[in-house]
């Protein structure tokens, strides 16, 4: 590779770098030492990053594209435990971990990821004590996210999961207007996030339309009445209304 096409490359990871929220606010000579730990991977749809149990070649930042991080249960259906976009950190435990990925991650679509080699950013780590808290907040947001996931997951039906999630989308949840959602990830993957699968999700949908309370138009989904959607959601809890 000549120098001037390996700084390009360069000055490409760095940006990535500088718009993850990891690195962000990071002086340069900083992110260059990182983009100097750095390998560029390209995936094609459907292509594994790695499977659960793989050893740990250290941890990764979305550069463009979509990773869905998940695991497969005893009766081969994927949990979706988080879809990852670009400007996203992923993996950062398994720095600290001997026992090596905790689950498995795939492209949804062509995609491009940074790995952010294990020994070198250990190395690092020692001189730049700053990078240690940074990943220590990273991780806490991690399981901020997935705390949330249990909580919806422990709701009783996919009825009663799906409109929290929308309910999570609409920012005055107790406005009569009409409420735009666009999604960003396909009805599928939207299923495993949920804990069901798609059929299910696609029949839930359709018992909402009965009822009035949500149109879907492809990835676009409108939520007529915000507060009636509150009030299913309250009635299947089985708190007042």
């Amino acid at each position: 590779m000549s120098a001037a096409l390996a700084e390009l490359r360069t000055t490409a990871v760095i940006n990535t770098l500088r718009e993850c929220q990891l690195f962000r606010g990071l002086p340069v000579a900083d992110l260059r030492a990182i983009a100097a730990l750095t390998d560029t991977l390209p995936l094609v749809k459907g292509e594994y990053l790695f499977h659960e149990g793989d050893p740990s070649a250290g941890f990764y930042v979305v550069q463009s594209g979509t990773i869905s991080v998940h695991r497969v249960n005893a009766l081969q259906q994927e949990q979706v435990i988080r879809i990852f976009r670009a400007g996203d950190s992923f993996a950062e435990a398994t720095l600290a971990s001997p026992k090596g990925c905790h689950a498995n991650a795939r492209a949804l679509e062509s995609t491009q990821v940074l790995l952010i080699r294990k020994d070198g950013m250990l190395d690092l780590l020692t001189r730049q004590p700053e990078l240690v808290l940074r990943l220590l907040g990273s991780m806490g947001n991690h399981l901020r996210v997935l705390i949330g996931q249990l909580e919806d997951l422990a709701l009783k039906d996919v009825e009663t999961r799906l409109a929290n999630w929308l309910l999570k989308r609409c920012l005055s949840p107790a406005d009569d207007q009409p409420v735009r959602i666009v999604l960003t990830m396909t009805k599928r993957m939207l299923a495993g996030e949920l804990g069901t699968i798609s059929e299910t999700l696609s029949r839930t949908f359709a018992k909402l339309r009965e009822q009035q309370l949500v149109v879907v138009k492809g990835r676009n989904i409108t939520v007529l009445s915000p507060v009636r959607l509150r009030r299913l959601l309250q009635r299947n809890l089985g708190e007042p209304t």
